[in-house]
């Protein structure tokens, strides 16, 4: 009984530590998430919603510049096929996500429905970057870092849809927190990777599609590019690889009836 105590005792400790390590390490997209919420709140609260739509909103939607443009598309009177291809047009972008995380999230299966669904540009910088705590679980922290992120978004919300009902703001400029969280993000994950190719190749891929193309379709654009220059240069050195070891393989070889010779002059 002792034993199981003492287990139990130890488990809850681990998870109380790895709960702490994502509750850091999400800050950052708690500093931007709230005001940017408050922004959506506000937003939402002009166009005449009462603030449990908000909440309902950020909890089942989740998407961020997503919800910006529901509620330029609730304002305009936008059916539900405007809805649709609108906010695919706008979120394509993580299926790019998603596919780059297939092996982290492998082995999750109880917690990837939610991870996949709360994917957002943050949560995605922070997924990739942060390394799971030594004999921790990974799919509990990833839960916990994805949460952690939803929660924040969430309260942000509600919390400006409830002041937008009692205040009168200008509200101006507010919704480019998300750009320039998106940007801090980048630049600690830039610092804290060894490989600087992808960072090198997106900002390639980006400003190529910003002077080929128009600033609404470059996006989409630089995302397929900056993909495609990655996926050649992995194709180019999984090359590589098969060379060398085709190589090694051949010598080997070579060097395999040298062997057998030896051996059979010893043996007579």
């Amino acid at each position: 009984m002792n034993l199981m105590e003492e287990k139990r005792h130890k488990t809850k400790k681990g998870n109380k530590d790895l709960f702490l390590t994502a509750l850091k390490t999400t800050v950052p997209v708690f500093l931007g998430y709230i005001p940017l919420g408050m922004a959506f709140g506000f937003l939402l609260d002009g166009a005449g919603y009462h603030w449990i739509y908000a909440f309902i909103m950020s909890l089942l939607i989740y998407a961020g510049a997503g919800q910006f443009l529901t509620v330029a598309l609730l304002a305009a009177g936008a059916g539900l096929t405007e809805f649709v291809i609108a906010t695919l047009l706008l979120n394509l972008r993580h299926a790019f996500y998603g596919l780059s995380l297939l092996e982290k999230f492998s082995g999750i299966e109880k917690v990837k429905p939610y991870l996949i669904f709360a994917l957002t540009d943050e949560t995605y910088a922070l997924l990739t970057t942060s390394e799971v705590p030594e004999g921790g679980s990974k799919s509990r922290f990833y839960f916990y870092i994805a949460a952690l992120d939803h929660i924040y978004w969430i309260i942000g919300s509600v919390i400006g849809a409830v002041l937008g009902s009692m205040l009168n703001l200008n509200l101006e400029g507010m919704t480019f927190v998300l750009t320039s969280l998106f940007v801090v993000l980048t630049i600690e994950q830039y610092f804290n990777s060894s490989v600087r190719f992808p960072f090198v190749a997106a900002v390639g891929a980006g400003a190529a599609s910003l002077i080929l193309f128009s600033p609404d379709n470059m996006l989409l654009i630089s995302i397929i590019l900056g993909t495609l220059i990655l996926m050649g240069r992995e194709k180019l050195i999984q090359g590589d690889l098969n060379m060398n070891k085709g190589i090694k393989k051949a010598h080997s070889a070579a060097a395999q009836p040298v062997k057998v010779q030896e051996r059979s002059k010893e043996e007579s």
